[in-house]
């Protein structure tokens, strides 16, 4: 079984080299404290419809971030030997994806969440072995979707979002799902690096509706002004 990335992936990776937090968010990641924790970004392709991502969406009755798209991932257990044991370990809870059919290829950068304190480090990874995923605990996971490259940089689908808070982030609408919020944050800075992204208009801004849940900062920025220009 060849586990190598197709040649799309490599631009993605070189950059990824030389990534910094700072390219991901404007929020520092303090040197202590914060609860560690990790997110899956696994990237997979399906012939005729090219590079996706796997996005699960939380269940509307979750406490936090409530039918909010996200990575698979969570917070780190004592057992965990690292960010990607974390990852991996999440992601076969919450959608029942196998490890085996995964093939880690670099950590981003450690990223804050001051919101809930989080200490979360991205997980890249290239799904070598595509297959079925569902939610394992539908009190925590709603629905699950791999979302194609192409449609989240068609320009039709891309937005900033308003939260009641004053939060301003990027956002996307596919497949019937809004994402927005950190996930949204991290993917738009990686479609960036990879090269993937289109011209879209910026002035398209979408507003939230309260919920009573605290947003989760986008990895990007806080302010519409400041997306106008590269994230790199």
């Amino acid at each position: 079984m060849n586990r190598r990335p197709p040649p799309w992936f490599d631009p993605l990776l070189g950059r990824l080299g030389t990534a910094r937090a700072e390219d991901f968010t404007r929020l520092t990641t303090p040197e202590q404290g914060g609860r560690e924790s990790a997110v899956l970004v696994l990237l997979g392709e399906e012939p005729g419809v090219g590079p996706d991502v796997l996005v699960l969406q939380r269940a509307a009755t979750l406490r936090n971030h409530a039918g909010q798209p996200a990575f698979p991932g969570g917070a780190a257990d004592p057992g965990d030997a690292d960010a990607r044991a974390t990852a991996l370990r999440e992601a076969n809870e919450e959608v029942d994806l196998d490890p085996a059919s995964v093939t880690v290829l670099a950590e981003l950068p450690r990223l804050w969440i001051p919101v809930s304190e989080f200490v979360v480090t991205p997980v890249l990874a290239w799904w070598h072995s595509p297959h079925p995923v569902h939610p394992r605990e539908p009190a925590e996971v709603a629905h699950v979707a791999r979302l194609p490259v192409a449609e989240l940089v068609d320009p039709a689908n891309r937005m900033l979002v308003r939260h009641p808070s004053g939060w301003t982030g990027p956002a996307f609408s596919v497949r019937g799902m809004l994402v927005w919020g950190f996930t949204a944050g991290v993917l738009a800075a990686l479609l960036e690096m990879a090269g993937w992204t289109r011209p879209w208009p910026r002035s398209r801004v979408v507003d939230l509706p309260p919920t009573g849940a605290t947003p989760a900062p986008s990895a990007g920025t806080d302010r519409a002004d400041e997306l106008a220009g590269p994230l790199t």
